[in-house]
C-alpha cells in the first residue's frame, strides 16, 4: 500500500505521481507568530473529529486527494488511529524554522503510540522545498524514527513551549545530531529574541540596515530571501515588524509614503512595490518601537530593552 505522507508543504505531486495514498499538510497552526496554542487545542485538532470541529480545526480537513485515498472512510479518526491503517508514514519536511517546530510537535505527539513509530519514516531534507515546482524523481533519503529521534524531538518540543528562553539555549549543548536541522533552527529562534540593547531581533535589525543602504522598497525588504538573510518570520508578519518600526511612539524609520497608512495591514508583505522607507535612524532610538501585538513564541520574555513578548 501507498505511504501516508506528513508535510509542512504540501503539493497535489505526492497523490498525482503516486507517491502517497493520502499527503497531510499539518500547518495549521503557526507556532512561531501569535500566542501559543494551548495542550487543549492541539490534543483537540489531532483528536477524532467530533462537532465542535469547525474552521479547519480537525487534521483531516489539511488532506489533498482524499477521494483517492483508500483509507478515506477513516478520516474521522483520531491522526494517530489513521495512521494506523498505513504500513508507512513518511514525514517530509524541510529545513525551515516553521517545518521544524511541526516535525518536533508530531515526533513528541506519536511518542505515545510505539504501534504508529514502529511505521513512521523520515525524510531528510536540506532545501527549503517551498522553492520546488515539482517533486518529479526526488526521493531525499529516508530514516527510520527511533527513541533517538523521538526523545529529541520532545525535548526541544517542551523547551520551546517553555515560558523562558533558558531551557532552548541549553539544548544547544546537547547532541541534536538525530534531527539534523533542529540545530540551526534554535539558533535562529534566539536570534529573534529582543536584544538588551535595542531591544530588536535579528529580523527587524537586518530590515535597518536594509533601509539604511538604500533597499526602500518593500520587496526585497519581504521577498528576497537570500538578500533578507533571515527566515524565521513569512511576508506578512515581515510586514508586521515594518509596521512596528515605523509607526510605534518613537519610530526607527522615517520618510514612509504617507499613502502606506491607507494600506490595510493584511496588504503589506503580500506584493506590494510601494516604496515604503527612505531612511533610518540609529537602532538605540528604535528599542521603544515594538507594537505590543507583535507576540513571539512562548519561550520569549521582556528584556531591559523590549517591549514584553509572552
Amino acid at each position: 500500500m501507498k505511504p501516508l505522507v506528513l508535510t509542512g508543504s504540501i503539493t497535489s505531486e505526492f497523490a498525482e505521481s503516486g507517491l502517497a495514498d493520502l499527503a497531510l499538510d499539518l500547518r495549521f497552526f503557526r507556532f512561531i507568530w501569535g500566542p501559543q496554542p494551548s495542550q487543549e487545542e492541539l490534543a483537540h485538532f489531532l483528536g477524532p473529529c467530533i462537532s465542535g470541529h469547525d474552521g479547519g480545526r480537525h487534521w483531516s480537513v489539511w488532506g489533498s486527494s482524499w477521494k483517492q485515498s483508500k483509507n478515506r472512510k477513516h478520516r474521522g479518526l483520531s491522526l494517530a488511529e489513521f495512521c494506523r491503517h498505513y504500513e508507512t508514514v513518511e514525514l517530509w519536511f524541510d529545513v525551515r524554522p516553521e517545518a521544524q517546530l511541526q516535525l518536533i510537535w508530531l515526533l513528541d505527539y506519536f511518542r505515545a503510540y510505539p504501534e504508529v513509530v514502529a511505521k513512521l519514516k523520515m525524510r531528510l531534507i536540506e532545501t527549503d522545498m517551498t522553492w520546488l515546482h515539482k517533486l518529479g524523481n526526488w526521493r531525499p533519503h529516508m530514516v527510520d524514527v527511533t527513541e533517538k529521534e523521538l526523545a529529541t524531538a520532545s525535548a526541544a518540543w517542551q523547551a520551546y513551549r517553555s515560558p523562558t528562553p533558558e531551557a532552548c539555549f541549553d539544548l544547544l549543548h546537547r547532541d541534536l545530531s538525530a534531527l539534523p536541522s533542529l540545530k540551526p533552527t534554535l539558533l535562529d529562534l534566539l536570534q529573534e529574541l529582543p536584544s538588551a540593547l535595542t531591544g530588536l531581533g535579528a529580523s527587524e535589525m537586518r530590515m535597518l540596515e536594509l533601509i539604511a543602504t538604500g533597499y526602500a522598497n518593500v520587496n526585497p525588504l519581504f521577498h528576497f530571501r537570500e538578500l533578507r538573510q533571515t527566515r524565521v518570520f513569512n511576508e506578512w508578519e515581515y510586514g508586521y515588524l515594518l509596521d512596528g518600526l515605523a509607526f510605534g511612539p518613537r519610530p526607527a524609520i522615517a520618510g514612509l509614503d504617507e499613502e502606506l497608512r491607507t494600506i490595510p495591514r493584511e496588504n503589506i508583505g503580500a506584493g506590494t512595490s510601494r516604496c515604503c522607507a527612505v531612511g533610518s535612524l540609529s537602532p538605540t532610538s528604535a528599542r521603544p518601537s515594538l507594537p505590543t501585538r507583535k507576540i513571539f513564541p512562548a519561550i520569549i520574555r521582556s528584556t531591559a530593552g523590549g517591549a514584553a513578548r509572552t
